[in-house]
């Protein structure tokens, strides 16, 4: 197979249909785009049961993914999409550089989830961008933006519920969409420890890279234990989620 794209934490390989692509997950751990880097053995693996799992869960509550299948011990196979060129964020609780930027104590439940948009370029450290910023330089249209916020927003009142189940706050995250040949959007890349902020309801313990970003330690464990909690509300009807 190809390789197509290597990225921080993922390759994509073509394979015989060029409608599907091979995801797969490494070890590799980055922050502060990448000035920061680490690893630790089988991360992909889990991030790719994470993923999977969370896929499966918003497909059934109404969320399209691009998702197809898990392959082999770290990758999955997805439909072949363009990504658009925009990280959306959606925010539940103030944290990190927002709590740091609004001058305001982090842990601040929000009045409403923000949702924000921000450019995907790592040579310009993949900077916020305003809505009109988007359209003006083309970067999406205002249909566009307004499709990714409703799927946003929709994948975000799925995720909190879930969490819930396992007893953990659903901080903020981060995902990525991308365009089908026929022109649908559907969500990409990943959801994983990675790209959200998960908090333990009971004893406000970290459970994402934050801890790798401020040297908590114990990042292993705590992916651990949120693919063992997702492994269990395997048991939780999907209406619950809906």
């Amino acid at each position: 197979m190809n390789l197509l794209y290597e990225g921080k934490a993922k390759k994509i390989f073509e394979t015989e249909n060029p409608q599907v692509v091979l995801m797969e997950f490494k070890d590799s751990l980055t922050a502060f785009n990448a000035q920061k880097k680490g690893s630790f053995t089988g991360k992909g693996k889990l991030n790719r049961d994470i993923a999977s799992l969370i896929f499966f869960r918003l497909k059934e509550a109404g969320v399209e993914s691009h998702f197809i299948e898990n392959v082999g011990s770290n990758s999955m196979k997805t439909k072949k999409v363009e990504i658009i060129p925009l990280e959306v964020v959606v925010r539940n609780i103030l944290a990190g550089s927002t709590a740091k930027k609004m001058g305001r104590d982090e842990g601040e439940v929000l009045p409403f989830p923000l949702v924000e948009f921000y450019f995907k370029k790592d040579e310009l450290n993949d900077p916020f961008i305003s809505d009109d910023q988007a359209i003006a330089f083309e970067i999406a249209d205002r249909k566009t933006l307004e499709e990714l916020k409703v799927k946003a927003l929709k994948i975000n009142e799925v995720l909190k519920k879930m969490f819930e189940l396992m007893n953990i706050k659903l901080v903020d995250f981060k995902v990525e969409f991308g365009r089908t040949t026929k022109g649908d959007i559907l969500l990409a890349d990943e959801i994983t420890p990675d790209c959200c902020r998960l908090w333990d309801i009971n004893t406000g313990e970290k459970m994402d890279k934050d801890r790798f970003r401020r040297d908590l330690g114990d990042i292993d464990k705590f992916y651990h234990e949120v693919l063992n909690r997702l492994q269990k509300l395997q048991m939780i009807k999907s209406d619950q989620l809906r």
